[in-house]
């Protein structure tokens, strides 16, 4: 009997393309500085419409996925490792964004790969 040979890569496409319920506090794009030698994690609020699109809470538009869109962030969080980031991002009462327990997993898988793509000096894309 020929046994299946796991591929982690092909489960986490899989998996990054379920549907997931959008945190209605807003969003991060995180993102290498390499000359500063920090992770950087911008956020930008949002607000939900009825079809569980985000939208830019000044104009009730959708936000493109795409990119493109020049918004200023909320909060702006920076360490040098990825537990560093998250103690800045989850720990500290005041600057807290974070509302949905499956986007503070999220937020801590996307830090652990962009440390180890610093660290490794890979590319880092966010997923």
């Amino acid at each position: 009997m020929t046994q299946a040979v796991f591929n982690p890569t092909a489960l986490d496409d899989k998996l990054s393309n379920r549907f997931i319920e959008l945190d209605p506090s807003g969003y991060f794009l995180i993102y290498l500085d390499r000359s500063g030698g920090v992770i950087c994690a911008d956020f930008y609020t949002n607000t939900i419409n009825e079809k569980g699109l985000a939208c830019d809470p000044e104009t009730g538009e959708p936000l493109p996925c795409s990119g493109g869109l020049k918004r200023q962030p909320s909060a702006v969080f920076r360490g040098r490792t990825a537990k560093e980031l998250c103690i800045e991002v989850f720990e500290k009462p005041e600057t807290c964004c974070i509302t949905r327990l499956d986007h503070a997993a999220y937020l801590g898988r996307e830090f652990v790969r962009a440390e180890s793509c610093l660290f490794g000096d890979q590319e880092y894309v966010q997923d």
